[in-house]
């Protein structure tokens, strides 16, 4: 196979792709841990609330604890990915989630579950900013999109699991993730369970090579010219003085390097920010946090609110399927527009409904047909999320900043990205008990506002190599 991209770059040769994607999945597995601890809280929220006799503003800000040190996580991973490398860092990562899991199960108080949640959101935005990094930079351009989407693929498993696990950890229970299972209660089992992908992740970290974007950049040539033969990058001399020429003379990517002015940052670094804001400000983490007191809400069981959210996470798993087909078929740009387009026409659906729910003193009950309405469209916001931004933003996360700036900007823009999680996550309690069908019309003004956004400032970047991104600056 040969071929010539738009930028006269020469690939030849097959592509292991077989190979390249084991590698890709086992990175993947970041995105697996990722999914897993963001997701695993929802079941244990109505349960951590009446253990500890907390309000739903502590409650909000124990759930969210997690996106301060995710944003934390992100803002360090790209420095410390450049000075260690990438496999070092996952390995990191891995320990930290153990950690974050074996400390949350066995919580004294609010607190130090907040602390300990904390320590998993650093690992979460470590893992969040090296595996579709690592993804990228392993991947040849003409698979490059459906890769990258392997991360998304994998955070998606991990909210499905995570509910599957707390749904089967509820009923051997008794139904309720306050229930005793053994000597704890089936929410710390929730919570500790996510030592076991941790250590597999830690493993998996053990037998996958290094990118060899990083090893040229450390002067380890020989090895990255194994590397990129390894996976079939063709006239690997070629491949790897593409590299050389666009690392420049940068020994490192430095947040400094981000400035244009003394102020001001790269026109790039802004449009990952903004991406970033926008995949969370429409409010998709409410789903994974919070849908199963949100359903409680207003009537729903327990153990039914619990299966409603293993509904809604096949329903996600289904969309990025669907992404993954289409990502590197009708480019990135399209199906961001889609996506946008159908999120706000779902949320404005789902608030109207959820207008008609019935309260009686601190009791809330939705009517059957409306309660089938919002779940329905419920549903189909997170479907056209899935199959837009929930995969699309971290294949052009992993695209859109040139190599010389790639690790700082990632961290910029996940950090970003944390920190709007972080501020629906803690917001949404408050908000809920405001006004449920308020707060999904601000949602709603998110999304239209997104499409904008995507029209005017997103650029096309199917085929192109990582290293022609340098012309965006």
């Amino acid at each position: 196979m040969s071929a010539a991209g738009p930028e006269g770059a020469r690939v030849s040769g097959e592509v292991n792709i077989a190979h390249v994607t084991l590698i890709a999945a086992a990175a993947a597995m970041g995105g697996f841990l990722f999914g897993y601890d963001s997701s695993v809280i929802n079941g244990a929220v109505s349960a951590i609330q009446e253990r500890f006799q907390v309000s739903p503003a502590v409650t909000g800000l124990t759930v969210a604890a997690a996106l301060l040190g995710s944003a934390v996580g992100a803002g360090i991973a790209g420095g410390l990915a450049d000075r260690v490398g990438r496999i070092r860092v996952m390995q990191l990562a891995g320990l930290l989630f153990a950690v974050s899991a074996i400390g949350s199960a066995l919580p004294f108080t609010v607190w130090d579950l907040a602390v300990w949640r904390v320590v998993g959101g650093i690992a979460i935005g470590v893992a969040s900013v090296i595996a579709p990094t690592y993804i990228a930079e392993v991947s040849p351009p003409a698979y490059r999109g459906r890769l990258a989407s392997l991360q998304q693929l994998a955070i998606v498993l991990g909210i499905a699991v995570s509910q599957l696990v707390n749904f089967a950890l509820a009923i051997s229970a008794g139904g309720s993730a306050l229930d005793p299972l053994g000597p704890l209660q089936a929410w710390q089992w929730m919570l500790g369970a996510e030592l076991v992908p941790a250590l597999i992740y830690i493993g998996l970290s053990l037998v996958i090579p290094e990118s060899p974007r990083y090893l040229a950049r450390v002067g380890r040539d020989d090895q990255a010219r194994a590397i990129l033969a390894e996976i079939g990058e063709g006239d690997v001399e070629y491949r790897l003085s593409e590299i050389h020429r666009a690392l420049g003379s940068e020994p490192r990517s430095r947040l400094k390097d981000l400035r244009q002015g003394s102020f001001n940052l790269v026109p790039i670094v802004w449009i990952g920010m903004a991406l970033s804001a926008f995949q969370q400000l429409v409010g998709i983490n409410v789903i994974f946090y919070y849908s199963a007191s949100l359903w409680q809400s207003v009537g729903v069981q327990e153990s039914n609110s619990l299966l409603l959210s293993l509904f809604t996470s096949v329903v996600n798993i289904v969309g990025t399927l669907i992404a993954i087909v289409l990502v590197d078929r009708a480019g990135r740009k399209p199906l961001l527009l889609t996506g946008s387009a159908g999120m706000a026409v779902a949320l404005a659906v789902t608030a109207f409904a959820f207008s008609h729910a019935r309260v009686a003193g601190e009791q809330a009950d939705l009517p059957f047909v409306w309660a089938l309405v919002a779940l329905t469209s419920a549903s189909t916001f997170v479907l056209f999320f899935a199959l837009s931004w929930g995969v699309v933003t971290w294949v052009l996360l992993g695209e859109i900043f040139p190599l010389r700036i790639r690790a700082a900007a990632m961290a910029v823009a996940t950090a970003t990205q944390w920190i709007a999680n972080w501020l629906v996550t803690v917001t949404f309690p408050s908000l809920r008990d405001w006004s449920l069908p308020g707060t999904y019309v601000i949602y709603t003004a998110f999304a239209v506002l997104s499409f904008i956004f995507v029209l005017r400032y997103i650029r096309e970047t199917k085929g192109r190599t990582l290293e022609s991104m340098r012309e965006r600056l």
